[in-house]
């Protein structure tokens, strides 16, 4: 096991970990960036107002993305797991 072996299997790992996290952290920054211009133009100073919109947007997003995340990373795993005796040589 090689240092660009373990640089390029980190790597694949951050990608696919950026990957699956960014449906659901997009998606919460969108509606927090909507409630925040709300209450600018509004002058609603409540802080507790952008947790529940952003909850939700989060949980619909993994009802939406789900799926697809973790078929991602069932496929990451995979291939970890059948290629384990090429890593461990």
């Amino acid at each position: 096991m090689t240092q660009a072996f373990v640089v390029h299997l980190g790597r694949e790992a951050l990608t696919t970990v950026l990957m699956v996290s960014a449906p659901m952290l997009g998606l919460g920054l969108l509606v927090g960036i909507l409630v925040s211009i709300f209450q600018a133009t509004t002058q609603i100073q409540e802080q507790t107002l952008t947790f529940i919109p952003k909850i939700v947007a989060v949980l619909v997003s993994v009802v939406i993305f789900g799926p697809w995340m973790l078929a991602r990373l069932v496929d990451f795993t995979t291939n970890l797991l059948t290629n384990l005796h090429i890593y461990i040589r």
